[in-house]
């Protein structure tokens, strides 16, 4: 049995907030996301009202779940913090650096002052050469003459850091800004230089959404042509509050040949079309392995899985980058092949992704307003 949205809006309207008004006039309902009978939407209210609300939350969910055909729910409740509010305990508890207030709500459909454009670096799982991606592609774009910052927006698996051999912490610039850290010249923010290496960020949705947020708005960005955001995998919390914070101008999806990861890739896609984020292309990542001693090809993971479902998709096909030695070496020991061997073969395909990535950004429209969206199942 399938079920709609204005299904579960009306079950929801049964119950009452804790100043007795019906939950669906409260002004708090995100909208509701329903995805092969599973449920998501969110409540947002402010930081003192958050153990007032719980209960809410609570019936919300057993309300969802009672609606016929829905198999699951999904209910977050999410705190807007004022200006000076201190962070909870249970982020403390994490090991994080002391965080600064969240973006006030009102500049969510914004775009970061003097940032032209905002582009994602995404896949639909782990595993596939995502954040070597998007550090050569900085560094790519960044050899077209540009001025690139990168956003490593991998909360629980930040990889900027040993990717660009940076170490250290970010100082305060004016009032509770940030100043982000260098990495052969770009502008490169973290949370792993906030927290230690092995320190566990055992965080839930909204911790991970107001941190991230707390990145894109309180980071001294300065002038750039582009902002890389090295994206988590999957298709969560931290995509879609980027995809609210911010007008993205696109994205790149990065996948292997295989078909596991090509089904992933395409929800991937699919969930920025959701959110009117364009796809500026698919990177065929691991496309191919080349012995270095006898120069036999092999197709480990398959090959051209990518290109055929960007044609099936309609959406541009990038290029193929190699399983080999070169770029794994240089990106374990924190100098990227783009830095490290600029004049290389690998990394001249690299250099004409980000050519590609940059001729669509200098034609397009920029600055359209963010889809106000907070969850999705």
């Amino acid at each position: 049995m399938s079920v709609a949205a204005e299904q579960v809006r009306a079950a929801l309207a049964a119950i009452r907030t804790p100043d007795g008004r019906p939950l669906t006039e409260a002004g708090v309902l995100s909208d509701i996301v329903v995805t092969d009978g599973k449920v998501a939407f969110s409540l947002t209210v402010a930081a003192p009202q958050v153990k007032a609300w719980e209960l809410v939350r609570q019936a919300a969910e057993v309300a969802a779940k009672a609606v016929p055909g829905v198999t699951d729910a999904f209910v977050a409740l999410t705190a807007e913090r004022a200006p000076g509010h201190e962070r909870a305990a249970g982020e403390r508890a994490a090991g994080a650096a002391p965080a600064r207030p969240a973006a006030a709500p009102g500049i969510r459909s914004q775009g970061i002052p003097n940032v032209s454009h905002i582009i994602a670096v995404a896949s639909g799982k782990g595993g596939v050469g995502k954040s070597t991606t998007a550090a050569n592609l900085a560094l790519g774009l960044q050899s077209l003459g540009l001025k690139i910052g990168v956003l490593d927006a991998d909360i629980y698996g930040p990889s900027m850091p040993k990717l660009l051999g940076i170490h250290g912490r970010p100082d305060m610039a004016s009032g509770r800004m940030l100043r982000p850290l260098d990495g052969f010249g770009l502008k490169v923010m973290s949370i792993g230089f906030l927290v230690e290496e092995d320190t566990p960020m055992i965080w839930r949705g909204p911790m991970v959404m107001s941190a991230i947020t707390q990145m894109l708005r309180e980071v001294e960005w300065g002038t750039l042509d582009v902002l890389v955001v090295d994206m988590p995998p999957g298709t969560g919390d931290a995509q879609l509050t980027i995809a609210q914070q911010v007008p993205l101008a696109g994205a790149v999806i990065v996948s292997t040949p295989q078909d596991l990861a090509l089904i992933d890739a395409r929800r991937g896609i699919a969930m920025f079309k959701r959110v009117d984020v364009p796809c500026l292309g698919i990177v065929e990542n691991m496309s191919y392995f080349l012995c270095p001693n006898c120069g036999t090809r092999s197709d480990i993971f398959g090959h051209g899985g990518a290109r055929a479902e960007a044609g099936r998709l309609g959406v541009p096909f990038l290029g193929e980058v190699p399983l080999h030695m070169a770029i794994r070496e240089t990106s374990d020991s924190g100098r990227p092949l783009m830095a490290s061997e600029p004049q290389g073969p690998h990394a001249e395909i690299y250099r004409a992704i980000a050519e590609q990535v940059w001729g669509q950004l200098s034609a397009g429209a920029v600055g359209r307003p963010a889809p106000r969206i907070v969850i999705e199942a």
